[in-house]
């Protein structure tokens, strides 16, 4: 078996998040007096740590960014953690795998509550062995550090061989691309989530797929 041990990406490569995602941005900005209605410019905090995004691509301080981050999780809580969508043959893909020995794992920037309860609302939590979001407190938030606690805790889960050297990292940002090298780990970019034309190629993916059957006939190897 040449990957046994598959570590997904959350938003944009499982599910379809950009509604709940942008309007939350949106809500958490006009607390700022920003009122952004084109919800495709807030597109680009698909992916990574929230507090960056904000500093990033609105200038905020980071004191500011915490408290743009709370206003952002009093609508996602209630509201934009299910304006979200399955992409569809995730689910059929993830039994697919676990039915041929696969071990799969969730590596997400977003913070492990809304992780676990976007899981079990679609159905898919049950597929998978180890699942790492970051803490509410902003720790563990890139995503280096969330691969190198999935990649602890399947080790510790009683796998005897170096995880490693079987495993891959799937993602849609260059963000995932980078977190699973940084591990040694084997990459691979879809490109029905969220990143821009070219940005997965550069990140240095070592694979990059279309479509959900391309995926899963890449991760059966």
């Amino acid at each position: 078996m040449k990957y046994k041990y598959l570590l997904f990406d959350l938003d944009g490569t499982l599910t379809d998040p950009r509604e709940g995602i942008t309007t939350s941005v949106q809500y958490a900005l006009r607390a700022f007096g920003i009122e952004e209605t084109d919800l495709d410019k807030l597109t680009p905090f698909i992916g990574p740590p929230l507090r960056e995004s904000f500093m990033q691509f609105y200038g905020f301080t980071i004191e500011q960014a915490e408290t743009a981050v709370e206003k952002y999780r009093e609508w996602f809580r209630p509201k934009g953690i299910f304006q979200n969508s399955m992409y569809p043959g995730i689910k059929e893909m993830l039994e697919m795998l676990r039915e041929n020995g696969k071990i799969l794992a969730v590596a997400s920037s977003k913070p492990q509550i809304f992780v676990e309860q976007i899981l079990h609302h679609f159905g898919i939590y049950q597929y998978f062995t180890v699942i790492v979001g970051s803490e509410l407190d902003g720790r563990r938030d890139t995503k280096e550090e969330v691969v190198a606690e999935a990649l602890r805790q399947l080790k510790e889960s009683g796998m005897q061989e170096t995880v490693a050297s079987k495993a891959v990292m799937i993602g849609d940002r260059k963000f995932d691309i980078a977190g699973g090298k940084e591990h040694g780990l084997i990459t691979a970019g879809v490109t029905f989530g969220y990143a821009a034309e070219g940005e997965l190629e550069e990140a240095g993916a070592d694979f990059v797929v279309d479509t959900v059957e391309e995926l899963g006939r890449l991760l059966m190897q």
